[in-house]
């Protein structure tokens, strides 16, 4: 074996070696070709499947976008195709998500959410294909309500009787789910939850209605009889609309305050309490109302109203005359029968009368018209209480300085608000409320002090501190003065000092000096045969050198001088 993979290495190495360079690289290509389809196989091989939610494509894009957006509060990765399908990861997230739509009426009209679990069956007659339909819808509800994050296990009784002839004899169906919650479930409590277990087995079967509903709990409490839940509606009703009108308390009194606090300043404006009374109920109001006939349009370009109205207007009218003159009318009855009128016909029979009837008659139109309206929640009245304090000014002497009382406050003068800036103010949390003065609102803005004691002592804390700090600095700084000057009159003087001592040597060097030159002088006068030293020949040397350059040079001479005078 190991002599046989030695030759095939031998003979694909001999290849290798006799191929050319184009050779190379097409196998090598054939192999990276390979390679990059294997890795495809597997990657699509290893994609998880999908199941599809619905078994029909969901072309409105406003459903479709709902379902989606609702399989995302849920964390539920969805996939849609461009033909409008949507898939889920597994079988038990599509029951689920599809109890869930159904429970929250998410599901379009023309979807049938249980057309994937139809299943047909080769059966031989009606009942055990009646028997297996039977099954398989309670199978399947049952699934869809275990199904539920809520729900740990569900026991579903549906019956579904034979057809009849008549409609009247016909038996209704009906359904009997008793459910065991998961622990720490509320769906017992939560009537939502139930309503939405109701509605799936109704649509879930056909022919089924809330009235054959009965979902009951391990105990045997019935959970979908709602009749006993007036109660907590009404409750739940009347803490809705107290968060509705707190909202619209707070709504009105962040709108007020912020423009007082604009105005007079946030210190000024702190109290603003309001009240709204709302009539929640809802009524249907129909009147009639009866308007003026409009006989002329008022003209627009007139500045004042020369419209016409008139309260009726005619339409046809009528004038009746009526004359009659002869005897008496008294009915006797007929021919030979005593007559039995009454004593007043009888004593005017035989007399003669006359008698006249004048009438008009008139017809006339006016504006009618029918107005039926729908009241919502109205606000009945609404109270307004803000409380605006007034300014205050500290008080200044003559000077300009603050005037300080002796127990070391700062003097202040009380300024109130005014009687035209509180009326205004007035005005404007009216238009601000919408106020009507008919339904009772009531607006109170007043001027009352509020107690700044507090404020004022930290204040008057504030300013004595930066007053002794204010006197620390001044102090700090004139006793910082004091000492450069007592420094500058030191340095003055001890440089004075220093030149007058400087002057005093170089007088005496220059006596010295002059000294020499007179004895050197006269020595040579007097024509002395002294020799002189080598060092004293060089001294005088360097001494006429130092004359000579301090007559060109008077300044670096005078530097060199005062440097020598410094290092002794």
């Amino acid at each position: 074996m190991n002599e046989w993979l030695k030759k095939l290495f031998t003979s694909a190495k001999q290849l290798w070696g006799k191929w050319s360079l184009v050779q190379k690289l097409i196998l090598g290509g054939i192999i990276i070709a390979a390679v990059v389809a294997l890795i495809l196989i597997l990657t699509i091989s290893s994609k998880p499947t999908t199941v599809p939610l619905f078994s029909v494509a969901i072309t409105n894009e406003a459903d479709r976008d709902k379902i989606v957006y609702r399989l995302a509060e849920e964390n539920v990765n969805a996939e849609v195709s461009s033909t409008g399908f949507i898939s889920v990861k597994d079988e038990a997230t599509a029951r689920r998500m599809r109890a869930i739509l159904v429970r929250e009426d998410l599901v379009p009209g023309n979807v049938d959410p249980w057309s994937l679990f139809d299943v047909e069956r080769w059966t031989t007659t009606d009942f055990e294909r009646n028997v297996n339909l039977q099954r398989s819808i309670t199978q399947v509800v049952t699934e869809h309500i275990e199904a539920l994050d809520d729900v740990d296990k569900a026991n579903v009784v549906i019956t579904m009787p034979e057809k009849t002839l008549f409609a009247a004899d016909q038996n209704p169906v009906t359904a009997s789910v008793i459910l065991y919650p998961k622990p720490g479930s509320d769906i017992v409590d939560n009537k939502k939850k139930i309503q939405g277990v109701q509605k799936l087995l109704t649509k879930a079967i056909t022919g089924l209605t809330d009235e054959n509903v009965t979902i009951a709990d391990s105990a045997g409490n019935i959970l979908n009889d709602f009749s006993g839940m007036e109660a907590q509606e009404r409750v739940d009703n009347i803490a809705r609309e107290q968060k509705l009108i707190r909202q619209l308390e707070m709504q009105y009194r962040a709108t007020i305050l912020n423009q007082l606090q604009s105005i007079f300043g946030n210190d000024r404006v702190r109290d603003l309490n309001i009240k709204i009374d709302m009539d929640m109920s809802k009524k249907v109001v129909d009147s009639t109302v009866y308007s003026p006939i409009v006989i002329k349009q008022d003209d627009p370009d007139t500045p004042y109203d020369d419209s016409e109205y008139r309260d009726y207007l005619p339409i046809s009218s009528e004038t009746v005359t009526k004359k009659w003159t002869g005897t008496g009318y008294n009915p006797e009855g007929p021919a030979g029968v005593e007559g039995q009128n009454p004593p007043v016909y009888s004593d005017m029979s035989n007399l003669y009368g006359t008698s006249e009837e004048t009438g008009v008659k008139q017809n006339n139109v006016i504006n009618t018209s029918q107005v039926s309206e729908e009241k919502s929640p109205s606000i009945d009245r609404v109270t307004v209480s803000v409380n605006i304090d007034g300014s205050w000014r500290r008080k200044y002497d003559e000077k300009g300085d603050l005037i300080i009382s002796p127990n070391g406050a700062i003097e202040r003068e009380y300024v109130p608000v005014s009687a035209e800036d509180l009326s205004q103010a007035t005005r404007l949390v009216q238009n601000a409320i919408g106020y009507n003065k008919t339904r009772g609102d009531s607006v109170s803005v007043q001027n009352i002090m509020y107690d700044r004691t507090a404020q004022f002592e930290s204040e008057d804390m504030a300013y004595l501190r930066s007053q002794q700090t204010r006197r620390t600095i001044m102090m700090v700084l004139a006793g910082v003065a004091a000492v450069l000057i007592v420094f500058m009159i030191f340095r003055f003087i001890s440089r004075e000092l220093e030149r007058r001592r400087r002057m005093r040597e170089e007088e005496m060097l220059r006596k010295s000096q002059m000294e020499r030159e007179k004895t050197l002088w006269d020595a040579q006068e007097a024509s002395m045969g002294v020799e002189m030293s080598v060092e004293e020949r060089k001294r005088a040397e360097m001494q006429e050198n130092v004359l000579s350059m301090a007559k060109d040079h008077p300044e670096d001479v005078a530097m060199l001088i005062r440097t020598w005078l410094m290092e002794e």
